[in-house]
């Protein structure tokens, strides 16, 4: 505990310090999925025809590491390392370092054997022969930031640089022998925040993390551009919110009050609601913290129509300024890169952000950039008779949009990574 105060309690300029990935705790195994348990899910769950038969057992470790602020100040976050096991015991493994999707829940954590997200991670990736380090971020789970800096590339790239960091040291702790080649992925804000962290390792790190492939799963890339859509995407009353107030801590310049932005009563305690200590998506709605109905009526109740007008209109507003500085365009990735996404996507749209994205990586001649779309197996898997349900005033087209992004994409758009992977490790 003394050595976590200190981590946390420091002033700020540490983020050459050496300190940054150092354990704040000794990893503890926290428990192990037996490739039986593996299998036994992935065949309840219909996952085992992409995940494929779990090859190891898979331990789950918690991991409570440094690393740094915004603003570069010393502070920590957790996450998990999983590592394979029994049948794999003893071999090397390359590291896939994963960065999780939006969470709205402040405790939650990946260091956990019965998260879904971290199943998930089990049966694509170490129950196949990889170890996997995953962030919690900073403002999570046993993360002593006063807030999380949602979409911060800077922020969200520290936090899975520092894990990989982590993963390294709790490897050597445990006897566990990495081959030291690292391969990036993330799903949704951890798209965002894997690519994030690509360019920063390519760009500063290259030397000490060999990254050798990146699978940016639904990712988005080009916030700027998505804050120019006049129909509100699915899960607006959540994202948004989160991203303004976001902003507005780390740059100071999106509002002179909560009022100029959000309408009542949200003004009075949105910057202090997300994440929540207590409440889940669904209960953020139910308990009348943020309001339900369809995205565009969503939009319309949490903020200013002036405050809306000015983002869309004013190349000069500062959230949009604030958004244009967190894209991850204009730069030239070196490592072998997908970009995966479904084209029915109604929350991350691949025509906003993952084809924009591409093309600006295609106008300066890159090969080693290319698009994976899941969508035609979205489809089959769960429209009606194959094809994505057309009437927007059906139970099924609520469903399946409804789950489109959290629930039946991420499976494919793994199996995209998983197969970039193989191919490297």
């Amino acid at each position: 505990m003394t050595l976590a105060s200190a981590f946390l309690l420091a002033g700020c300029g540490g983020g050459n310090s050496d300190d940054r990935g150092s354990l704040i705790e000794t990893p503890q195994i926290l428990g192990t999925l037996t490739a039986a348990q593996v299998d036994s899910g992935t065949a309840s769950s219909g996952l085992q025809p992409i995940s494929g038969k779990a090859k190891c057992d898979v331990q789950v470790v918690g991991l409570n590491y440094a690393t740094v602020g915004v603003n570069n100040e010393k502070t920590n976050a957790s996450g998990v390392l999983l590592v394979p096991a029994g049948a794999c015991a003893n071999a090397s493994y390359p590291l896939v370092a994963y960065a999780k999707g939006t969470d709205v829940q402040k405790p939650r954590t990946l260091a956990s054997a019965s998260d879904p997200e971290t199943f998930l991670l089990a049966a694509m990736y170490a129950a196949q022969g990889y170890a996997v380090v995953a962030t919690d971020y900073l403002g999570y789970a046993k993360s002593g930031y006063s807030y999380h800096p949602y979409l911060h590339a800077e922020s969200e790239a520290s936090s899975v640089i520092d894990s990989i960091r982590a993963a390294r040291k709790a490897a050597g702790s445990q006897n566990v022998n990495l081959s030291g080649k690292v391969m990036l992925t993330g799903y949704s804000q951890g798209g965002h925040s894997s690519f994030a962290a690509q360019r920063a390792i390519e760009r500063d790190n290259a030397n000490e993390i060999n990254v050798v492939a990146g699978a940016h799963l639904a990712g988005p890339y080009n916030l700027s551009g998505s804050l120019k859509l006049t129909q509100a995407i699915a899960g607006y009353q959540f994202f948004v919110p989160f991203l303004v107030t976001s902003y507005q801590k780390v740059y100071g310049n999106v509002y002179t009050s909560t009022s100029q932005a959000y309408k009542a009563p949200y003004a009075d305690y949105i910057e202090s609601l997300l994440p929540n200590p207590t409440l889940t998506y669904t209960t953020l709605v139910t308990s009348g913290k943020l309001p339900g109905g369809t995205p565009n009526e969503a939009r319309d109740a949490v903020f200013q129509s002036a405050f809306l007008t000015d983002v869309q209109t004013n190349a000069n507003n500062g959230f949009y300024l604030d958004a244009k500085k967190n894209d991850l365009l204009g730069w030239n990735p070196k490592a072998r890169t997908i970009l995966c996404g479904g084209a029915g996507d109604p929350t991350v749209s691949p025509a906003v952000h993952r084809d924009v994205a591409q093309a600006d990586f295609n106008s300066r001649g890159l090969t080693n950039v290319s698009s994976v779309d899941v969508d035609a197996q979205v489809q089959a898997a769960f429209g009606v008779a194959g094809k994505a349900p057309t009437d927007p005033t059906s139970a099924a087209f609520a469903t399946y949009y409804g789950s489109y992004h959290g629930t039946y994409e991420p499976p494919f758009c793994h199996q995209a990574a998983r197969a970039l992977f193989d191919k490297l490790k």
